[in-house]
């Protein structure tokens, strides 16, 4: 019957002869026999067993996992449990890591809209970021009013041109004023605006706020605090820490 040395053992299963020897002495592979010289000898059942280890390692199991295992008289159905517990907790970290991933693409996404970078600005990208699924959800409560709005509208037009008749029309232009003016405070009253001036959030008037120009995530605004005049970062309000805290 074939013996193997410790390297031997090593080269066939692709590790270490560290990683052997660190086997041994946590009691997960004990070689067959020893040498008149006191060296490790294992054997063909040892390589298979080693074979196995480093399988069950690179899958992921702990050496007290795999010990536990080893000792089970029937291991199969234990390796199919811990395979599955291994397999989600792998699809955890990808999920984490992916939404890791997701946050630094954002965060060079923002930063090339910053003009003039600091520390500041990138509490106010994190701030930002933060508050994106909040910010969508309201966008798309206002798309969803406003849909049947646009609906009434296109359907008066289309009536008044075909037929002639026009009170429809006039009807619409009664009702879309008191809607105009609930829509506009429903956003005013959940979003705000970061200088990238002086970095405070605050709110812009009425009037700012429907005649300026605006882009799905910035609006030209004049800063309240520092006079600032150009694009601020629109955020979904809420209370902000003081970054002085």
């Amino acid at each position: 019957m074939a013996k193997y040395t410790t390297g031997e053992a090593a080269k066939l299963c692709g590790v270490t002869v560290r990683t052997v020897q660190y086997y041994d002495a946590r009691d997960i592979l004990k070689p067959s026999e020893l040498s008149e010289g006191g060296r490790r000898l294992y054997s063909g059942a040892d390589i298979r067993r080693l074979r196995i280890i480093c399988f069950l390692r690179e899958a992921g199991l702990s050496i007290n996992s795999i010990s536990d295992l080893l000792s089970e008289s029937d291991p199969g159905s234990v390796i199919n449990t811990l395979l599955d517990e291994q397999e989600r907790i792998l699809c955890d970290e990808m999920t984490e890591r992916q939404a890791r991933l997701d946050r630094v693409e954002g965060i060079r996404r923002e930063l090339k809209r910053v003009e003039n970078f600091s520390v500041e600005s990138l509490g106010d990208i994190a701030y930002t970021m933060e508050n994106r699924k909040q910010s969508r959800q309201m966008h798309m409560i206002m798309l969803l009013a406003g849909i049947p709005m646009a609906t009434m509208e296109w359907g008066a037009v289309i009536l008044w041109i075909v037929t002639g008749i026009w009170w429809p029309f006039a009807l619409y232009a009664l009702m879309i004023v008191p809607f105009g003016v609930w829509i506009m405070r429903f956003y005013r009253g959940r979003v705000g605006y970061i200088c990238p001036e002086c970095h405070e959030v605050f709110n812009p008037s009425m009037k700012q706020l429907f005649c300026s120009r605006h882009t799905p995530a910035m609006r030209r605004l004049i800063c309240p605090h520092c006079g600032y005049q150009g694009f601020c970062v629109e955020i979904y309000k809420k209370e902000r820490k003081n970054n002085n805290a």
